[in-house]
């Protein structure tokens, strides 16, 4: 029997939310405020307990996207939705899923099912790097993997879902990050999480700390101090920046919705700020999301010193994953992001890979023209 769909309140969606260990932070009500060009829309599913009452067991956030003079929309479930990933039949929830959207005029719906299929020890990757017969992580044995994931990704082939676009030459997905890079931290203390960053970072901490760096709260006040030297990173690591007025809405909106849910750090050395980062947080879950830094004083080494305080914060408030977000797939000498991988793999974490996003065209004809849009952007 398909549990029972409808549109949720905003309060509905955030109780569920709230329910779980952890929701991605694209998957908060509140992140829809974030996006002003897309309409947000809360849906949930609904089964009855035992007595016969109905009970919300599935929540998703969609963002409906519009395409210009006409009222169709693609309809994008961010790193969602949020069902039971684990049930061997996930048309009994994707089913009353795609009706409910194409009854509210979607051509195409795009998901990101949070669902990871393989990992690779912080180890592995570096071993990886260091062989130049390496080209691709996706290439590279997993130290781990869920068959389940795989049992996945056949069934949605199977019920007509299509892989979205694959990831460019620097292995960035066109959506949201198929490749990631987290650091566990349930069931360890600091001093075991301290212990397992290699070498190099643990001395960059205490350069940091004997340079006098110091890593402390902003506020909404300091977002402008951040966002000078988040243009300077993205001219430096060349990727367009978003506007100063993003990161502003970002904080209003979700530190209205939990005060929790979003902080800024900067690291700072003889009243310069030299590094700035953005932390995100649903339930036991903490993701680095925004970093910026400066080229002036790099020998202080302001980005170790914030990161290991981030670390440290997640770590104090029960946090279970501290997630570094996307890293690139490509593994090659001379792509510029290679070292950005080489930062992360530093944490001693491990890289971890998702099933990617997928793609179900309702009106086939309009998502083929999207999809040629999109890839000639």
């Amino acid at each position: 029997m398909n549990p029972h769909l409808r549109a949720i309140t905003r309060e509905e969606h955030l109780a569920f939310v709230a329910s779980r260990p952890a929701v991605s932070h694209m998957q908060v009500p509140s992140w829809g405020d974030v996006k002003p060009d897309w309409r947000a829309e809360s849906i949930g599913w609904f089964e009855p307990d035992s007595t016969g009452r109905e009970q919300l067991t599935g929540a998703a956030l969609v963002l409906h996207r519009p395409i210009p003079r006409t009222r169709r929309t693609l309809a994008y479930l961010p790193e969602g939705p949020v069902i039971d990933w684990n049930d061997p039949d996930p048309g009994r929830w994707l089913g009353p899923m795609l009706a409910h959207l194409k009854s509210g005029g979607a051509f195409a719906v795009r998901m990101g099912p949070p669902v990871i299929a393989r990992y690779w020890d912080a180890g592995t990757v570096k071993e990886a790097v260091a062989d130049p017969a390496a080209r691709r992580l996706r290439h590279v044995r997993a130290d781990a993997d869920d068959p389940r994931a795989a049992a996945l990704v056949d069934r949605l082939r199977g019920m007509g879902w299509q892989r979205g676009a694959e990831d460019g030459e620097d292995g960035f997905a066109a959506g949201q990050p198929r490749y990631v890079f987290q650091v566990p931290l349930a069931g360890r203390s600091l001093e075991e999480v301290r212990t397992g960053l290699n070498q190099q970072w643990r001395r960059n901490i205490k350069k940091a700390e004997k340079a006098g760096v110091k890593v402390d709260e902003g506020g909404y006040e300091d977002l402008p101090v951040f966002y000078e030297l988040y243009r300077e990173t993205a001219e430096r690591d060349r990727f367009a920046p978003r506007p100063l007025g993003y990161f502003q809405r970002m904080w209003a909106a979700l530190r209205a919705e939990d005060p929790d849910r979003m902080r800024l750090y900067l690291a700072q050395h003889e009243g310069e700020t030299l590094a700035a980062a953005t932390m995100l947080t649903v339930g036991n879950h903490v993701w680095y999301s925004y970093g910026a830094s400066t080229a002036r004083k790099r020998e202080v080494q302001p980005g170790n010193a914030i990161q290991w305080r981030m670390m440290s914060d997640a770590h104090e408030r029960g946090a279970a994953v501290y997630d570094l977000r996307g890293i690139t797939d490509t593994l090659a000498e001379d792509n510029h992001l290679l070292g950005l991988l080489r930062f992360k793999v530093g944490t001693g974490g491990r890289a971890a890979e998702y099933v990617g996003e997928w793609d179900y065209p309702i009106n086939k004809l309009l998502h083929r023209a999207f999809t040629l849009y999109m890839a000639r952007r």
